[in-house]
């Protein structure tokens, strides 16, 4: 039978993220998020619900959540579900499940987790290759030459 596990979640951090070394070396950080959901009720209410995801991250990407993420951050989470499953101290039965994920996308204004904002810190400047695509025959370069610098 054919299984397909994949997850896509946005929402905002609820806690820092909190980072720990495994017995074999390996760094893992866990996440939690809250993603939210609002709609109208047939009165024309608003409503929302609001869910609550434990993620845990491995490896780089793990120490790389915990120096530039904090609580209230946006980020956009893709992985997989993972069951966890563990006996407590009376020897009972536990599980949870929790997204593992693969990548972690830093939405929002970029910035260390130590460093408090500024007012008069400079704007972050985009990464070059996320401007404006440039137009035919105008300032933003030559599309011939811009191919050489192409990975593929």
């Amino acid at each position: 039978m054919a299984s397909f596990n994949k997850v896509i979640l946005m929402g905002n951090l609820t806690r820092d993220p909190e980072l720990k070394t495994a017995p074999s070396g390996a760094k893992v950080a866990d996440l939690g998020l809250a993603v939210s959901e609002t709609w109208r009720d047939k009165s024309g209410q608003p409503k929302e619900v609001t869910c609550f995801v434990d993620v845990v991250v491995w490896d780089k990407l793990a120490e790389l959540c915990q120096q530039y993420l904090a609580k209230g951050r946006p980020v956009l989470v893709e992985g997989r579900l993972q069951m966890d499953e563990w006996k407590n101290q009376q020897g009972e039965k536990r599980s949870k499940l929790r997204v593992r994920a693969d990548t972690v996308k830093f939405l929002g204004s970029p910035q260390k987790r130590d460093e408090a904002p500024q007012g008069g810190a400079p704007a972050a400047q985009p990464a070059p290759h996320a401007a404006a695509p440039a137009q035919p025959g105008g300032a933003g370069g030559d599309l011939a030459a811009d191919e050489e610098h192409l990975p593929f």
